[in-house]
């Protein structure tokens, strides 16, 4: 089966930086688009960045300027810098990908997430 695990959230102060990373792993044939999504509490879940299998990105306009994702496709791994964090930016952050596992299947999965906050 595969599995996606996020790591690198914390504890950071207003105007500091992170840098998340997802890792994939399992029966793996292609990965195609990768994204990172973000749940402050209270809030419903909220698309933050994607990237293609080609390596096009999109953000959403909360994050544009501040974030930045990108992949290793040889390493399986999609990753998130986060720069400039503001408080609203506190949440937990999942990683998502469609990934085939076969030639003629292919599925999203979703990591466990990781723990953002950011405090003074």
């Amino acid at each position: 089966q595969v599995q996606l695990v996020e790591s690198g959230g914390g504890l950071v102060q207003p105007g500091g930086s992170l840098r998340l990373s997802c890792a994939a792993s399992g029966s793996i044939v292609s990965i195609g688009g990768m994204n990172w999504y973000r749940q402050a509490p209270g809030k419903e879940r909220e698309l933050v960045a994607s990237i293609t299998s080609r390596g096009g990105t999109n953000y959403a306009d909360s994050v544009k300027g501040r974030f930045t994702i990108s992949r290793d496709n040889a390493k399986n791994m999609v990753h998130l810098q986060m720069n400039s964090l503001k408080s609203e930016d506190t949440g937990v952050y999942y990683c998502n990908a469609n990934i085939w596992t076969d030639m003629s299947r292919s599925g999203q999965f979703w990591g466990q997430g990781t723990l953002v906050t950011v405090s003074s």
